[in-house]
């Protein structure tokens, strides 16, 4: 499932993003580990479409004390960027677009979502794509309304949507923080004009730090930038230029993902043809360091193993997926999770309307998640946080393999906790590994 998946079962490596992904929504899941029942539908993947049909959603019971959120895909994106592998779509693909009618089919999901789960209180709101800042103000006030219809909102309920550096300007953050959003997520990936090329981004090095400064302008106090490191013909200047960028921004959170070259996208075809090298984990690690030291003496402390905050302002959508709350994915190809049980969307936008135009949920498939498999995700998710892992929430054995990854460097004690060192980091995927043995 998209490049979280694989976190458990991959090599070293850098760090690299496990968080809620564009097009998706969600939280890691284990990579060869038995999660349950699983029902599933077509899938469409890279230009192949096989026929999606929807699949019954059993009964849903929200557990009770945990925070939920909605997550809202927006499936929409211009072009295609060449590492991208997400749930997204150009005009070209869909023979244009309409994204009125895709409003229309997202208000059905979330009324029937409404009415399935009674309406619970909803603490996050986050707008993820694909491209949400190509819909403008008034389509995402829109959007935000249609939830309001629905579901309740706490009062210090975080919303967040997603926007391209090309694709706001001042009035679109003027009309968005009136509607009511209180966070922005910018993709600014570099300002090195290289590797935006590499990338395949549109926007000038300098436009993500500056629709930064025109969201603060119109009143957003949350405001975080995603970086790219690892990228090919990068350097290590380009990724301290960058970070210093996002820092001189003034936003309160920063974001940084090794760079995963996915299998079917366009860069993954230039690197085995010998146009661009392969990622080097060595390299990886070594920007991670770099970004991590430049950003804490900024202030921004981690909080995720790739996500730093100054104080108030870590994402909370995002804690809810680590900390095991629960969501309603809405959208094509986006991901729920409540209860024990985990479900996908059909992902093509016209599939999706069309199921919802006949008052059927579009689910393409689900999974009942047994007590090996939460355990398995808690630890994952967990152990990546800067608030570390109880040591209660872990069985005899792994308790003696978080001590001995106490004694290998790997981890260190705080309270009745377990946390990552700054070397356990850049071995996370590791010593996950090693503590479930």
């Amino acid at each position: 499932m998209d490049r979280r998946s694989r976190e458990a079962a991959e090599n070293i490596q850098a760090p690299r993003q496990t968080g809620p992904l564009p097009g998706v929504g969600g939280p890691s899941l284990t990579a060869g580990v038995h999660t349950g029942v699983r029902v599933s539908a077509g899938v469409r993947r890279f230009g192949m479409t096989v026929r999606e049909a929807p699949v019954d959603l059993p009964a849903l019971l929200p557990s009770p004390g945990r925070p939920f959120g909605l997550y809202l895909h927006v499936p929409f994106c211009v072009t295609r960027c060449g590492y991208c592998d997400f749930n997204t779509y150009t005009p070209a693909e869909l023979g244009g677009v309409n994204p009125d009618a895709w409003l229309l089919a997202l208000r059905s999901e979330l009324e029937l979502a409404a009415a399935r789960l009674n309406a619970p209180t909803v603490n996050t709101v986050f707008v993820g794509g694909g491209t949400p800042s190509l819909l403008g103000g008034q389509r995402l006030t829109t959007l935000l309304d249609m939830v309001r219809d629905h579901f309740v909102l706490a009062p210090d309920v975080e919303i967040t949507t997603e926007a391209n550096p090309e694709s706001t300007w001042p009035e679109f953050f003027d009309a968005i923080r009136s509607a009511g959003y209180t966070r922005v997520s910018l993709g600014m990936q570099s300002v090195a004009p290289r590797v935006l090329a590499t990338l395949d981004r549109v926007h000038s090095p300098g436009r993500a730090s500056a629709a930064a400064r025109e969201a603060f302008a119109a009143g957003f106090e949350h405001v975080n930038l995603d970086l790219i490191y690892g990228t090919p013909g990068e350097t290590d200047d380009d990724l301290l230029r960058s970070v210093d960028a996002a820092i001189e921004a003034g936003v309160d959170h920063v974001s940084a993902y090794a760079l995963v070259v996915e299998d079917g996208t366009a860069m993954a075809r230039r690197v085995r043809q010998g146009e661009l090298p392969p990622v080097d984990n060595d390299v990886l690690a070594h920007r991670y360091e770099l970004a991590d030291a430049r950003l804490t003496a900024a202030g921004l402390a981690w909080y995720e193993v790739s996500n730093w905050a100054r104080p108030g302002g870590e994402c909370r959508h995002n804690l809810g997926y680590w900390n095991g709350g629960q969501w309603w994915g809405a959208g094509p190809g986006a991901h729920g999770y409540v209860g024990a049980t985990r479900w996908w969307n059909v992902k093509h936008p016209n599939t999706y309307a069309e199921i919802l135009a006949g008052s059927s949920l579009p689910v393409a498939g689900l999974e009942r998640l047994e007590e090996d498999a939460l355990h398995t995700e808690e630890v994952m998710l967990g152990l990546r946080l800067r608030q570390g892992l109880p040591l209660a929430h872990l069985d005899a054995g792994e308790r003696e393999r978080a001590q001995a990854a106490v004694a290998d460097g790997l981890l260190t004690a705080e309270g009745d906790s377990v946390v990552l060192t700054d070397r356990g980091r850049l071995l996370a995927d590791a010593v996950v590994r090693t503590l479930l043995g």
